[in-house]
């Protein structure tokens, strides 16, 4: 029997292994040249790939040092393909740049790599964005609990009694505390009148301390540095705003447009931020899903984009996300596996379910206890995030309206289906299964 042999698809591909200092390329002929990671290195490559008429190029994702390269190449009308390390892994014994590049050539002019999802330019603009807001929360909550930790040292238990001590009336108190008040009596009288009916006497006796002058001095770097990052973050927004209005600049507004849920936590500060991101997706409103907001709806559009043709099918979309069921079968035999890191828009996901495991009042919440009792906290994470991600996709691709219909019917649900199972067991063995008799 003749030996099958792969059909050429690809035959004008290179491929590309990037390294901080230097870059490789191989063309068809197995020629291989390397260019420094200078602009200008990167300009004469791109240069070399025209002049070499490659029409497509696949390099692998190497942390983030292909950004720059892909964009010029993208740039110059050539195609290019961005490939995960783990679909490129060469024959063991010959790992060197060279026939890493010429692997990837290899690959992908056979059509055997399969290109990781780039979002267009406005949608990589407003996901730099929203990552570097992400970054200045964090940061800025990472000095809220250095100045607890000062507080503590001084014996201060404001923020065993106040909620947030970056509120409003926990600001105000520490920063009377560093202008050289110590006085309870007064420093309470900064509090919100709702603190001041329900807990005045707690705040006063949290407010007696051992003020020493070292830990004061770390309470006001904390703040200092907590109120830069919030600075940055509302930079941040401001950016994102003026993107929003450039992307809609012209489109037409939605009608029906209904109500956006309250936002507790770090709401961006950005004007009609609803209205430009139902302008996004035309109308479509994920934001109505349970335990979605408009601001967790940003985050999501900055990762995907609003286009989800990417993705054909709900399966497909969750699985890009990580948060797919691990399916390893070899034969008859299922084999257990580790759970696959969600990707950054899974986490948005699994952040917004995590929200929901404790409510009485929603499906989410109990379809999440359902399968924390049989498999464990993390798997029934995992699918209460897919949930949602299936509900977002049904939103966005098919305009279903989410209708949540409560904890009862979900429960009503199960049980019937539980009935339909224990009457199909039943039957199979020759019984039949009947209520009970009060």
């Amino acid at each position: 029997m003749a030996k099958q042999k792969f059909k050429l698809l690809n035959e004008y591909a290179a491929g590309i292994d990037i390294g901080s200092r230097e870059i490789f390329i191989a063309l068809p002929l197995g020629e291989v040249k390397s260019f420094g990671t200078f602009t200008s290195d990167f300009h004469s490559a791109v240069e070399y790939l025209k002049s070499n008429k490659i029409k497509t190029v696949a390099m692998e994702s190497t942390g983030v040092y292909w950004v720059t390269l892909y964009d010029m190449i993208e740039q110059a009308g050539i195609d290019a393909c961005l490939v995960k390390s783990t679909m490129v892994k060469n024959v063991p014994g010959r790992k060197t740049d060279v026939s890493d590049c010429q692997w990837i050539q290899q690959l992908h002019s056979y059509g055997l790599l399969r290109a990781s999802f780039i979002p267009d330019d406005q949608t990589r603009m407003l996901r730099s964005y929203v990552r570097l807001r992400k970054t200045n929360i964090r940061l800025a909550s990472d000095h809220i609990r250095r100045a607890q930790k000062a507080l503590d040292l001084m014996n201060i238990k404001l923020h065993f009694v106040i909620c947030q001590i970056n509120g409003v009336s926990g600001l105000r108190i520490i920063k009377a505390i560093l202008k050289g008040e110590r006085d309870p009596e007064k420093l309470v009288e900064l509090c919100d009148r709702q603190i001041l009916k329900h807990k005045r006497q707690l705040v006063i006796n949290s407010l007696r301390g051992n003020y020493r002058k070292e830990h004061l001095f770390a309470l006001k770097q904390a703040i200092e540095a907590y109120e830069f990052y919030q600075q940055k973050t509302y930079e941040c927004d401001k950016e994102i705003e003026q993107l929003l209005e450039k992307i809609n600049k012209g489109k037409p507004k939605p009608t029906n447009l209904k109500k956006p849920k309250p936002i507790r936590h770090n709401k961006p500060k950005i004007e009609n931020l609803h209205l430009h991101l139902m302008k996004m997706t035309g109308g479509n409103d994920p934001s109505q899903i349970t335990g979605l907001t408009d601001s967790t709806l940003l985050q999501v559009i900055a990762e995907t984009g609003t286009d989800m043709s990417p993705w054909k099918t709900d399966k497909h979309f969750t699985s890009w996300l990580g948060l797919a069921p691990n399916t390893h079968q070899s034969g008859t035999s299922f084999k257990k596996r580790k759970i696959r890191n969600s990707s950054n828009a899974g986490q948005i996901f699994r952040m917004a379910a995590q929200t929901l495991v404790l409510s009485k009042h929603n499906a989410i919440g109990a379809f999440y206890r359902r399968i924390q009792y049989k498999k464990g906290k993390l798997t029934a994470m995992k699918a209460a995030a897919r949930k949602l991600a299936v509900s977002y996709y049904n939103v966005m691709t098919k305009g279903v309206e989410y209708v949540e219909y409560g904890i009862q019917q979900y429960e009503q649900k199960i049980k019937e289906q539980r009935i339909k199972s224990l009457k199909r067991q039943a039957s199979v063995y020759g019984y039949i299964l009947s209520p009970q008799l009060e």
